[in-house]
């Protein structure tokens, strides 16, 4: 028996128990401007999400989430931030953290949980210039009640995965996912980036997360498309105004050129 604290930890054998390690992913989306030949239409837009080749085992020469282990000494919101900038030169972006991965086998290496954090940006703002093993891949997500099909293109390389969905709590619509497709992402990635796309969808509607990629001055209709592409289906204009109604204000400025008629310019209501 101890006596105090002190004594405890003083004859504390820590060799006891099994060592497991803590990493962290990151996962960053964007949205940006696909230009169109049709003056008369917007331009449409792509989200995007920016993952690393790995040069490395285990393995190599596929494609990943920015990610890496956590200093002994390192502070848990800290380690990201590090990461972030040694593999893709982004730094200075606020990163909120999204889950926890612990499944047992997801790393051949050893038992590593990984903490992943997320980040909805507007690429065409950073100053900095990526490393060149980092590459934007654009987002094409086909769902239905039982299946997420995912393609992610590049201009060069193409990626493609399939997840299984699995109702978990039937109150709170939650769902359980698993991979059962992958030819190129690297560990459990696919379900980072499917666990991101779902949390956006969610934060979308009671939070401003969207205004993170927003230029100071928008149109209604881009505002829209933004919204669209994350969601993954079309709003009626109706319920969209409803939805951004005490989110923006309008300005006295106008969009020009192009074919369409002068759209009045909105910015977001801080």
């Amino acid at each position: 028996m101890y006596n105090s604290e002190e004594e405890f930890l003083k004859h504390y054998d820590s060799s006891n128990f099994e060592k497991l390690s803590m990493t962290t992913d990151i996962l960053i989306f964007s949205i940006s401007d696909s230009p169109t030949n049709n003056y008369r239409k917007l331009n449409e837009k792509l989200f995007s999400v920016l993952l690393v080749k790995r040069d490395t085992y285990p393995f190599k020469d596929k494609w990943c989430l920015p990610g890496g282990f956590i200093k002994i000494d390192e502070d848990l919101e800290d380690a990201p931030k590090r990461i972030l900038a040694n593999e893709t030169n982004i730094h200075d972006i606020y990163l909120e953290q999204l889950y926890t991965f612990g499944a047992v086998n997801r790393d051949p290496r050893m038992r590593i949980v990984s903490t992943s954090y997320m980040a909805l940006i507007d690429k065409n703002r950073l100053s900095d210039k990526l490393n060149s093993n980092a590459s934007w891949f654009n987002i094409n997500v086909m769902e239905d009640e039982k299946e997420i099909s995912v393609y992610l293109e590049n201009g060069t390389e193409e990626i493609k995965f399939k997840i299984k969905k699995t109702l978990k709590e039937k109150t709170t619509d939650r769902y359980k996912f698993e991979v059962i497709e992958n030819d190129k992402l690297a560990f459990d990635h696919p379900l980072v980036i499917v666990s991101g796309i779902e949390r956006l969808k969610n934060k979308i509607g009671y939070t401003d997360i969207v205004f993170n990629m927003m230029p100071e001055y928008f149109t209604l209709g881009e505002l829209q498309q933004v919204y669209e592409i994350i969601l993954g289906k079309k709003l009626l204009d109706p319920a969209f105004r409803r939805i951004i109604s005490d989110k923006v204000v309008k300005t006295d400025k106008k969009q020009t050129g192009g074919g369409h008629r002068p759209s009045y310019l909105f910015k977001y209501k801080q």
